[in-house]
């Protein structure tokens, strides 16, 4: 437990603390030990990280997402409107290369808002099952980049 993130948390719930039940003093002295408290309690549970996240790679990351979110609410759009368009729906396989934990639930959370596409499960062999609107387009190609934007972004190296 570093004193830097022990800090960090306090000051996280001491903030959360004072917006909820106000800047008094009596709340004040209420929301002190309470703040210390609930930050011993989550860094028990949720141990500091080991690595943090890259500002720049997650700018970039925001900008992809709000981009892909926009031309694939299009696609999706253009294809419910115009019937000609096909809309072939069903589940492909994608390889993820994320282990087990926080941060591969965190990817599996942030690729399930990207419309046309769903996370539905997870195999043993670490593949994803993912919904699509149109399995013909390359939705495993799709994830690889989204998740190397996801690691970047999250500090991860390759592996």
């Amino acid at each position: 437990m570093t004193p830097g993130a022990a800090m960090t948390r306090w000051l996280v719930f001491f903030g959360l603390w004072a917006v909820v039940a106000g800047v008094g003093i009596l709340d004040l002295l209420v929301g002190a030990p309470s703040a210390a408290l609930a930050a011993w309690v989550s860094l028990v549970l949720l141990p500091a990280a080991k690595r943090w996240p890259r500002p720049i790679a997650l700018a970039r990351l925001a900008a992809r997402f709000f981009w892909q979110s926009a031309l694939a609410g299009a696609d999706v759009a253009r294809r419910a409107l115009a019937p000609a368009l096909p809309l072939r729906p069903g589940f492909l396989s994608c390889p993820l290369h994320l282990a087990p934990g926080p941060a591969r639930s965190a990817f599996c959370a942030f690729s399930s808002l990207l419309p046309g596409t769903l996370v539905a499960g997870s195999e043993r062999d670490g593949t994803l099952s993912m919904h699509c609107l149109d399995v013909g387009q390359d939705v495993p190609a799709q994830m690889r980049a989204e998740e190397a934007a996801f690691r970047a972004a999250a500090g991860i190296g390759d592996g």
